[in-house]
């Protein structure tokens, strides 16, 4: 033990010389890239690394410091933002890892420690570098996750345009599939934009439909009932058979909706 309390005071003493000479030697790797305001980060957090080390090695807690966390998720969350993939990051710890584990040897041997020991110090920094890759992920994973959902919207909102074609009358023109969530999105957004725009007449034209699911259709059909309710006059158009045979098989009837083979159709019937 007292070994080890030899190598804690060391670690906690010169702590920000061995973070200095980790981060000069692990950024010497090969195909190791940083940029210099990044490595200035890691010399920082690296010496606060050393010394939280130190002093855990003379607790019998796993405990973890939260500027490492801080940092590594803060690590995460800049390279999910510049659009790089999270390899970049991981392809960072096994150098960083080699380094580190060299340095700790090296002091444990110079400080007499037995193998267990040497064993000891080794396992406790490869838990807390290891919760680092844990939170870095994590929050990586997280802001990615955000980011195509984000996209997902704008895709959402290019794909069910409104086309007013003379005061009071638009078009709602679908395209290609309509899964359950462009559906929602339809009854929870574009209703609402339909409304703003004093639509009295609104044909929905299917003509550009591919496919259509079972619970989307669902969703139409109570787009439909909203907008009556609203005192809208709603008619679809471009039902293709097979997919007017795909809404009878699936129980929804739309037998109460004005239908019209084309958007032209349907205007002119309109204007009578």
């Amino acid at each position: 033990m007292k070994g080890i309390i030899g190598v804690a005071k060391y670690l906690d003493d010169n702590a920000e010389m061995l973070a200095n000479e980790i981060v000069q030697e692990i950024s010497q790797s090969p195909n190791f890239e940083a940029l210099k305001e990044e490595l200035e980060q890691a010399i920082i957090v690296y010496t606060e690394f050393i010394k939280f080390l130190g002093k855990s090695l003379l607790s019998s807690e796993n405990n973890i410091p939260e500027e490492l966390v801080e940092w590594s998720k803060t690590n995460g969350k800049r390279t999910a933002s510049q659009g790089e993939r999270v390899s970049i990051i991981i392809a960072r710890y096994p150098p960083t890892r080699l380094v580190f584990i060299d340095y700790l040897t090296k002091i444990s041997i110079e400080h007499g420690l037995s193998s267990e020991e040497v064993v000891f110090i080794n396992k406790r920094f490869n838990y807390l570098l290891d919760i680092s890759i844990s939170e870095t992920v994590i929050v990586f994973e997280h802001v990615k996750d955000e980011m195509v959902k984000k996209a997902q919207q704008e895709v959402l909102k290019l794909s069910v345009p409104i086309a007013p074609i003379q005061d009071g009358i638009a078009v709602l023109p679908l395209i290609g599939s309509i899964d359950s969530e462009r559906a929602e999105y339809i009854l929870e957004n574009v209703i609402l934009k339909i409304i703003e725009m004093k639509v009295e007449y609104l044909i929905v034209d299917f003509s550009g439909i591919l496919n259509i699911d079972t619970i989307a259709e669902r969703y139409l059909f109570d787009i439909y009932s909203v907008l009556r309710l609203q005192g809208i006059e709603v008619v679809m158009t471009g039902i293709r058979p097979e997919l007017a045979q795909t809404v009878v098989r699936n129980g929804i009837d739309f037998s109460s909706i004005k239908t019209y083979a084309t958007v032209k159709q349907a205007r002119e019937t309109q204007k009578s």
